[in-house]
């Protein structure tokens, strides 16, 4: 019999999933990705997680990831346990909270307890951005002030570069990040290096407000596998066309933030990163494997 009280014995996993049974058991004898247990005939039974892990391994192989990296995305991805939901709503409610109200004890520690009990993609993708996001939405309706935005930026951004020390170090890709010449606003960009740096690559973030004659000078020292260039608005960029085409001759050149349009993509021979920080970093990494 394939199925006993809601688990599958591999054969029918296979069919369900669409992978191979040989496949199936090198994911979970090299990865971890699958946790059988043992019927009284000594079978192995999968469990409705095993294959909710599966369809999202295949997905993530699909993107372009290696299969290790896949294996790494989907553990961390789809099988958070039942009291990370509440855990992940409280612990956001917590830092909007101290945030919002100037507290930076309390910011401290509600951001202290969501890294102990989340992943870091978790806590970037579903507290960080989020609030981000919400606080650009107070700043345009009136609602928050300049010392709102300033306070709850330096605190994020001086957490966010504390978890980025040694993101340069290992044997991966290399990315080099900047913000346009002008550009102030680098959050984004820290998180979407942070999120690169999850799926094995090196980081070397200039930060804001670069001048493109010294990011060109690095790029031609680190010869990049990927150039990130953010720009908020597009006045960041105008103008830069020449400079920014110079880069991209020296490697691979991204253009990422709401301040890049189709018109500077298409004159500087760039590609255009028209995507939220977590998943321009699968976008960036997928080229790689292109």
């Amino acid at each position: 019999m394939e199925e006993t009280s809601g688990y599958l014995r591999i054969g029918e996993l296979s069919r369900r999933s669409g992978v191979s049974t040989e496949l199936l058991r090198a994911w979970e004898r090299r990865y971890g990705l699958l946790l059988p247990t043992r019927s009284e005939g000594g079978f192995r039974l999968y469990s409705p997680q095993d294959e909710r892990r599966v369809a999202v391994m295949r997905d993530h192989l699909e993107r372009g990831l290696s299969a290790a990296q896949a294996a790494r995305m989907t553990l961390d991805e789809a099988d958070r346990r039942p009291d990370d939901a509440p855990a992940l709503a409280r612990g956001a409610d917590g830092l909007r909270e101290a945030l919002n109200g100037l507290d930076e004890t309390a910011a401290q520690v509600a951001i202290d307890r969501l890294l102990s009990n989340l992943s870091l993609e978790t806590v970037l993708g579903d507290v960080i951005l989020p609030y981000l996001r919400e606080l650009g939405d107070r700043w345009e309706r009136g609602e928050a002030s300049v010392a709102d935005e300033h306070f709850a930026s330096n605190i994020l951004r001086g957490r966010l570069l504390g978890l980025a020390r040694g993101w340069d170090q290992g044997a991966g890709p290399r990315a080099l990040l900047a913000c346009a010449p002008g550009e102030q606003h680098d959050l984004a960009l820290i998180v979407f290096g942070l999120a690169l740096r999850e799926r094995g690559w090196r980081i070397t973030f200039l930060g804001p407000d670069t001048p493109l004659d010294s990011l060109a000078d690095a790029a031609r020292t680190l010869e990049p596998a990927a150039i990130v260039i953010a720009a908020s608005a597009p006045e960041r960029l105008a103008g830069t066309e020449s400079a920014l085409g110079k880069v991209a001759r020296i490697g691979p050149l991204w253009l990422a933030g709401s301040g890049v349009s189709s018109k500077a993509v298409k004159k500087t021979g760039a590609q255009h990163l028209d995507a939220d920080p977590l998943q321009a970093a699968d976008l960036v990494a997928q080229a790689q494997h292109r």
